[in-house]
């Protein structure tokens, strides 16, 4: 039997060192006739679109009423070029599930993707705590997180370009002691 195209492409990204994942995500809303449309804007026009996806395909559950609200499911079938693309979807979509489909076995990160992966978090982190911050505290002291987290950043920049040599021996405790 001949292979498909997306069997052939699945193929060939799992042997580079992509990664086939199903996706779940789930919605709830008042207006059941929102669901679907948005689960497949989710789909269509975000994860697709999304660097490092090579395809996505889903299926999207008929709503069902849950007491006040309307909840539906979809089940995302995505390709990613490597492992760190899946992390950062799941970091900034937040999907109910995630299932590995293949590769079967072991999954190889080498030390680049994995600083990827890591930044990523971070760089997510610190986002959801600048929202969460701006909501929750008086204007005055906003600007003084907002002042931390940019100098967070660029020192981040920094370290990630080499670009602090200079100051690496100081920060690592190694240059001239202090007194």
């Amino acid at each position: 039997m001949a292979k498909s195209e997306v069997d052939r492409v699945t193929e060939e990204t799992i042997e580079k060192g992509g990664i086939l994942i199903k996706l779940y995500f789930d919605m709830q809303s008042e207006d059941e006739s929102k669901l679907q449309p948005l689960m497949t804007d989710l789909i269509s026009n975000r994860l697709l679109k999304e660097q490092g996806v090579v395809y996505c395909y889903g299926a999207i559950e008929e709503p069902i009423k849950v007491k006040d609200l309307y909840s539906t499911v979809a089940e995302v079938t995505t390709l990613f070029e490597k492992p760190s693309y899946a992390f950062k979807i799941a970091f900034n979509y937040a999907p109910a599930g995630v299932e590995i489909l293949k590769p079967a076995n072991e999954i190889h990160l080498t030390g680049a993707e994995l600083q990827t992966i890591l930044m990523d978090l971070s760089e997510t982190s610190v986002n959801y705590s600048k929202y969460i911050l701006e909501k929750v505290m008086k204007p005055e002291d906003i600007n003084s997180i907002k002042t931390a987290i940019e100098n967070r950043a660029a020192v981040g920049s920094k370290v990630i370009s080499g670009k602090d040599e200079d100051n690496k021996d100081e920060a690592s405790g190694s240059g001239p002691a202090s007194s």
